[in-house]
Order: structure tokens, then sequence, then C-alpha cells
């Protein structure tokens, strides 16, 4: 522990984790401003307003969807907070590069899967810090949207505190991903560059061939989404199962299995290679 509190003290004693977090914010208004169009789209008052008259299947597909509305909203700001977190990750470690004080950081404390292990462990807390301050926001945020148009919190259905608790896992996972990154490319540039190619490519280039693919062979293409980081952390924080979509857990564990094998082997690279 006391080699984390080293590395987030770190962290705490530059401008880096406050001016991604100023960046995050304004990043967060944007996607809250696209969610609540998406909103005002799929909630139709009447159709509220009639839900406690509706029965069986139809009653159960509108709560289904306000689930997932209410999920939706209850995560807002995920696609650019893990860009920003994996980020942050990255400067973890690139920073000692770019400094010129990784030397000194081995010669302090010279077992290396140590210090790996610590910089990875202060990411994580990070990127769960960076996930409570933007749940805050949403838990603000949301509540008086849902009342806008006659729905409660839906805050006492299970999905959505499993949505809301995937969506941390996935900022602790991306936080990882970007120590891994920062140790494959120690390059602060060249790593921030390819992560945010890597991560844009993935969810825009990927999902859209997955979407022709599917077009042409059938949906059950739609189920290879999962392999796609930043598409099985979208899948993640879904209100409730989609049809056609692999379940929410599915997503979860291709996530922790990326993470696990990604500072394994930034955790080996870091032991084995010359810092000079």
């Amino acid at each position: 522990m006391k080699l984390v509190r080293a590395e987030l003290f770190k962290i705490r004693t530059t401008s880096t984790w406050w001016i991604l977090a100023l960046v995050t914010v304004p990043l967060w208004a944007l996607t809250l401003f696209f969610n609540w169009l998406q909103t005002e789209t799929l909630l139709d008052a009447e159709l509220v307003g009639e839900l406690s008259a509706m029965e069986g299947n139809e009653a159960l597909a509108v709560a289904a969807q306000l689930e997932n509305v209410a999920a939706n909203l209850y995560t807002n700001g995920q696609f650019f907070g893990l860009l920003m977190v994996m980020v942050l990750g990255i400067l973890v470690i690139t920073s000692e590069f770019f400094h010129q004080t990784v030397t000194t950081t081995f010669l302090t404390t010279p077992h290396r899967t140590a210090v790996s292990l610590a910089k990875l462990g202060a990411a994580a807390i990070l990127g769960v810090f960076f996930w409570l301050a933007t749940t805050l926001l949403n838990l603000a945020v949301t509540l008086p949207i849902l009342s806008s148009y006659g729905v409660d919190s839906q805050l006492d259905s299970g999905a959505i505190w499993q949505a809301i608790g995937l969506n941390g896992l996935a900022y602790l996972l991306w936080a990882i991903f970007g120590v891994g990154i920062g140790i494959l490319v120690r390059s602060q540039l060249g790593a921030t560059v390819t992560a945010i190619v890597v991560y844009l490519g993935g969810y825009i280039g990927a999902g859209t061939a997955i979407i022709l693919l599917a077009t042409r062979y059938g949906d059950w293409i739609n189920n290879l989404q999962v392999l796609i980081p930043p598409l099985a952390s979208q899948l993640m924080v879904t209100g409730t199962d989609l049809p056609g979509n692999p379940a929410r857990w599915v997503g979860a564990v291709v996530l922790i299995g990326y993470a696990v094998v990604t500072g394994a082997v930034g955790t080996a690279l870091l032991r084995k290679r010359d810092i000079s």
C-alpha cells in the first residue's frame, strides 16, 4: 500500500489529473445533451402514463424501455470518461520515462513487479474516482430529467444498480489498460495517440463493420461486438439484456480478461526491459 500511496502522491502533485478532470466535465455535459435528446425521442408521455393500465408482455416491454433509458442517463459520460481514464493510466507510467525519473524509482524500489502493481493499483483507484464523480453528477441530473417525463427514479430496479456498478468496473479496467499501453509504447505522445486511435477505431470502425456484416450474414454477428473493448463497455451498462446482443456479464468478463492480459504483459515487459 505504501507504493500505491506513493504513486497517487506523484499524480496528485502534478497537474495531469485535474487537467483531465476539467476536460472530462464539458465532454460529460456534451454527452448528457445527446442522451437527453435521445430520451426525448424514446419516452412518450402518454405511453408512460398508460403503463399502469398495461398488462403482460406489453407492460414488460415498456418497463424495460424505461430501465434502459434510465441506465443510459445514470451512466452518462462513459464514452469520453473511459477515454480520459485510459489516458490517465498511460501518463501514470509514461511520465516516468518522459521526465526520466524511472531510474530513480527503480533504484528506490528495485522490485519492478511491485512498482508495476502499484502503478496498476493507483490507476485503478483513479479510474474509480472518475467514475464516482461522474456518477454523482448523473444522479443529480437524471432524477429531474426522468421526473419531467413523469417517470420515477427507477432506482428501485436492480438492473439500474448493476449498470452503475458495471460502469465503475469499466472505469477501473480502462485505467489498467492505459498503464499496459504506456508500458508497451513508452513514448508519452505515441502511447496517447495510439490508445485514442485504437479506442475510437474499435468503437466506430469495428461497430460499423459488425453492423454491415450482420446485415449480410445474419444477426448472430452482433454477438461478436463483445470482443471489441469499447463496445463491451457499452454493453455492460444497458439497463436490461437486449435482444440480439450478448448478456452484460459477458462484456464484463471480456474486459476483465483484457485487463488481466494487459497488466500481466506490461508487468513482464517492465521487469525485463532496459530503462536507459
